[in-house]
């Protein structure tokens, strides 16, 4: 506590002498009477400065004479009153706190001090230690006030970083509508671009279309016209009068036929597509400097075209023929055909991997060419119009054969591999998609060269003895087809999104061969249900058609989508089976 010095007086007329400060006090009773009268006592019951002559009321009235009269020099201030609000109070004896028990830190009522600190060697009463330990408050002010100012400190951060925070939502927002407002820009100059590229594509498409059609129109009319004449001819002209018509009509006849039947051979298709680039390139920039994307506009000719199929049809399957694998000949084990494929005239190319042959069969499913092997072949896949490959699981190599006109079948050339292959299919003009044996990767890409990779699709990582997966490949949507027997599932890749589709259903169980059917659908070869199921891309069942055979193992598709072959893998009944593939109404 701070000390004053010397002798001067202090009015305490007001009851509010200043603490610690040593001098003469004034009695306050004779200050309520405009008296300044020097303080001789000091009655802490009263908690009045008093002179002698006030203070002998303490004399006079009974209820005071135990009040505790000190000095007023002793008493260096006037002590204040405090509300300890019950921190004085002993909670469980509710008595004053009198003592302090040093050797438990304790704070101790009377009854405290006896009952339980009765052994205790340093027991004090509270008014003595709280004389020589006065500056204890002081630390834990200090204390206090470093707490104080430390929680201060968090609010003051707490605050400061929720503004921080707001300003920076704020912040990504106007970013975020900044660079839409650039997007939403540039496709606006993309739609105009592309507006006025359609266009003018349009106008020339309508203007070329136009002029066949009126040429059409008038031939048309033409053919009317002479065929009135003919037909009035027949009806009423004499026999030389028809012969006449005949001869002369014939050149303009064959003009007008020859005129239409160009027309029909030359109908082209206008189509307009526009593919976005893998890769976005983001403003800002120049939209003349930066088309996102490719516009193609062009013509395809529908030579050839068949009318178009519906989305997703599902296949109905007509047997046309079916025949007993049997081992005749030179065989010297019951056939097993482990692959399938067809020739582009229609012909099936079959490997027989207990007897190590390659066989061809003709449109009427009669056998008539056959190559001996020198190991147990896999799979096979056409190439081109006269050759195919052959896989051999046991060995690291593809295997490629000519298949001539006249079914002679003969060596052309070897693919070393570093890789044991079991289904093969083509992938593109120089790639074929071919299943591992005994390999972690279940399936890689070889050239036709021989050269391999791997697909950048996540794909399931097996190591088998044996080969779990058989593949296809969807080329005009870059999708790859895994069956996996040992799951019993489908997957179903795209190769361009690097997604997948996984199928499971309880119409496939332990899926074999697959093959692209008719508007690339997908056809499995369900082993355990007999049974061949047709799924779309995204994995929908379409329909499942109960064959009349045990354990459907191989399954290929004819290259115009009309015809698929299928062979079992059962040991009693092997067959291979010939059915017309139409769309079910």
């Amino acid at each position: 506590m701070a000390e004053g010095g010397g002798n001067n007086s202090v009015d305490n007329s007001a009851g509010d002498a200043v603490p610690g400060r040593i001098g003469q006090q004034l009695c306050q009773p004779c200050s309520r009477k405009d008296l300044q009268t020097t303080a001789d006592v000091f009655c802490s019951d009263c908690d009045e400065f008093q002179c002698n002559e006030c203070s002998k009321a303490h004399t006079v009235y009974a209820f005071m004479k135990n009040h505790k009269l000190v000095n007023a020099v002793e008493v260096k201030s006037k002590p204040t009153s405090f509300d300890m609000k019950g921190m004085d109070i002993c909670e469980k004896h509710g008595k004053l706190f009198e003592f302090f028990c040093e050797d438990e830190n304790q704070l101790c009522c009377s009854t405290c001090a006896i009952v339980n600190h009765r052994n205790c060697r340093s027991v004090v009463e509270i008014s003595e230690i709280a004389e020589k330990s006065r500056s204890v408050g002081f630390p834990l002010k200090r204390k206090l006030e470093e707490v104080k100012s430390k929680a201060e400190k968090v609010v003051n951060h707490i605050e400061s970083s929720k503004e921080q925070l707001s300003v920076d939502i704020k912040t990504m927002f106007a970013g975020i509508k900044r660079i839409r407002d650039d997007v939403i820009k540039m496709f606006d100059d993309l739609e105009v671009y592309v507006t006025r590229e359609t266009d003018v594509f349009q106008a020339e498409v309508t203007n070329k279309q136009a002029k066949k059609q009126s040429n059409c129109v008038k031939h048309i009319s033409d053919v009317k016209k002479s065929l009135e004449v003919v037909d009035t001819a027949l009806q009423n002209g004499t026999p030389s009068q028809q012969f006449i018509v005949e001869k002369k009509m014939k050149k303009q006849v064959n003009e007008l036929y020859r005129d239409v039947d160009n027309d029909c051979q030359n109908l082209e298709i206008a189509t307009a597509s526009f593919k976005f680039e893998e890769t976005l390139k983001l403003p800002p920039l120049p939209f003349s400097d930066y088309v996102p994307g490719k516009l193609t506009l062009n013509y395809t000719s529908n030579e050839g075209k068949k009318s178009v199929a519906p989305v997703n049809p599902v296949v109905k399957l007509t047997k046309i023929t079916s025949i007993d694998l049997k081992q005749t000949g030179d065989d010297v084990k019951e056939p097993l055909f482990s692959g399938l494929d067809f020739l582009p005239d229609g012909r099936l190319v079959a490997v027989d991997n207990k007897n190590m042959k390659c066989l061809i069969y003709n449109e009427k499913f009669e056998k008539v060419g056959s190559f001996q092997l020198s190991y147990m072949p896999r799979s096979v896949a056409t190439v081109s119009e006269d050759e195919v490959a052959i896989t051999s699981g046991g060995k690291y190599k593809i295997d490629f054969l000519r298949v001539s006109k006249s079914n002679d079948i003969t060596f052309i050339r070897t693919c070393k591999v570093s890789t044991k292959y079991d289904s093969i299919c083509l992938k593109d003009e120089g790639h074929f998609v071919t299943g591992t044996v005994d390999d972690t990767r279940s399936v890689r890409i070889v050239s036709l060269s021989g050269e391999e990779k791997d697909f950048s699709t996540s794909l399931p990582n097996k190591d088998c003895s044996l080969p779990a997966f058989v593949c296809d490949y969807i080329r005009n949507s870059d999708k790859l087809i895994l069956t996996d027997r040992l799951e019993h599932t489908v997957y179903i890749y795209d190769v361009a999104t690097n997604t997948r589709v996984v199928v499971k259903n309880d119409q496939i169980k332990e899926p074999r061969g697959v093959a692209v059917g008719p508007s690339d659908c997908i056809l499995v070869c369900s082993n355990k249900t007999n049974s061949i199921v047709q799924l779309s891309q995204t994995g929908r069942i379409l329909s499942s058609y109960t064959l009349d055979m045990k354990l459907p193992y191989r399954v290929c598709v004819s290259k115009d989508q009309s015809i698929i072959a299928v062979t079992n893998r059962s040991t009693n009944k092997p067959k291979l089976q010939l059915f017309k593939l139409t769309y079910a109404e």
